[in-house]
């Protein structure tokens, strides 16, 4: 045996070990690293605002605290005020439940012939397999359902915290990452955190200006409708439709539909219809367009990230995917070295033609004559040979 080839064989184990090990870990601390990285991005969307304040005097802690205030107070009373219109809703629902139940069941008998009672029907309902097993189910269900919750509440704390920490401590952590590194690297690292800044503000934005046009379309449908709650719920609309990825569009659709149900059961289908509608002019025509012009990248690049971020990382992903691309995408543009464009009719998407001369004449005075150029006819020499005598 070599002498070698131990070491290798143990040096090739511990290799395998050290990579087993630090996958092992990487699936364990995926979770945290993901709400590593949204609340980076929170803290860059605040920077702005924490920026101005910090400015004019303020410390950057206190600065910091204050927006996150303000930012809790708009949530929660937003929240408030959408639960308490809901529970109202609801408890109206419940009451004239039977109402409509009636309505439904007559529409049934003088359409099909049938003799059909409300009696019936309910005694129907509550004796039926599946309603026990739904109950049963939901009753099993009911702990999944708490821990669930405690995991999300303990994640927005845990995200809130490390966005404020990144938000208060900007310059300290930018600092700290330029003192182990050159100059030259310090230049592009502050630049690359500047890029990502202003990319992650106007992100948020077109995010913001696709709410108000999306309230504002909403509420009009709902006025027209004359549903009540129509300012409140074109709030809702807009905010959840454009900041709760992948899901937003049918929580904010559904809201709107169960209230505009109480009304009339065919005015919960004219809201699903719009939203349906609306949902589709969104990502395909008033998305690509805003987010080009705020993100500064291409819609066809905005479509393709925001699904790559969803493949990825899920909701996350569909989130923070555009401002991340934008910022990469500006921060190695500068390393791209980039040409003047030759003056030629094809690159402005125009095919150079003669004109005064038909395509047809053109083709038929190539063909007579292919060594020609400008498409002229070319008298050809004659071929040697004996001339006739006299």
């Amino acid at each position: 045996m070599p002498a070698w080839l131990p070491r290798a064989m143990v040096l090739a184990l511990a290799l395998y070990a050290c990579f087993r090990l630090g996958s092992w870990a990487f699936d364990q601390l995926i979770g945290l690293l993901i709400n590593v990285l949204i609340a980076f991005f929170l803290a860059l969307a605040i920077e702005p605002a924490v920026g101005r304040m910090s400015a004019r005097g303020m410390r950057r802690g206190l600065a910091t605290f204050l927006v996150f205030l303000a930012i809790l107070i708009a949530g929660a009373g937003f929240v408030v005020l959408l639960g308490s219109m809901l529970a109202g809703q609801i408890v109206e629902m419940v009451e004239e439940f039977p109402k409509y139940l009636d309505s439904v069941i007559n529409w049934v008998n003088q359409n099909f012939h049938t003799d059909l009672s409300r009696v019936e029907v309910q005694d129907s309902l509550l004796h039926s397999d599946w309603l026990q097993k739904y109950v049963q189910n939901s009753a099993t269900g009911v702990l999944d359902v708490s821990t669930t919750v405690l995991g999300g509440l303990f994640r927005l704390l845990t995200i809130s915290l490390f966005s404020f920490y990144f938000a208060a401590d900007g310059p300290r952590l930018r600092r700290g990452l330029c003192s182990v590194l050159p100059p030259a690297r310090q230049a592009e690292v502050l630049r690359a955190w500047e890029i990502a800044v202003d990319k992650t503000g106007g992100y948020l934005y077109s995010r913001g200006l696709m709410a108000l046009i999306s309230g504002i379309a909403h509420y009009i449908l709902l006025v027209f409708l004359d549903v009540p709650y129509a300012p409140a719920l074109a709030v809702w609309v807009g905010l959840v439709s454009q900041f709760i990825p992948t899901i937003g569009t049918y929580l904010a659709g559904a809201l709107p539909m169960l209230i505009a149900f109480t009304i009339d059961p065919w005015y919960a289908l004219w809201v699903l219809g719009f939203v349906v509608i609306y949902q589709q002019f969104e990502n395909y025509v008033l998305q690509p367009k805003l987010t080009s012009k705020t993100v500064d990248i291409h819609p066809a690049v905005a479509f393709g990230s925001v699904i790559a971020g969803t493949a990825l990382m899920g909701a996350v992903g569909a989130l923070i995917a555009i401002p991340a691309v934008a910022t990469l995408q500006a921060f190695l543009g500068a390393y791209v070295k980039r040409y003047d464009v030759t003056d030629d009719p094809r690159v402005h998407g125009r095919h150079q033609r003669r004109r005064g001369e038909p395509v047809f004449s053109r083709l038929r005075r190539a063909t007579r004559d292919p060594g020609s150029d400008d498409g002229e006819d070319v008298e050809r020499p004659e071929a040697p040979g004996p001339r006739p005598r006299g």
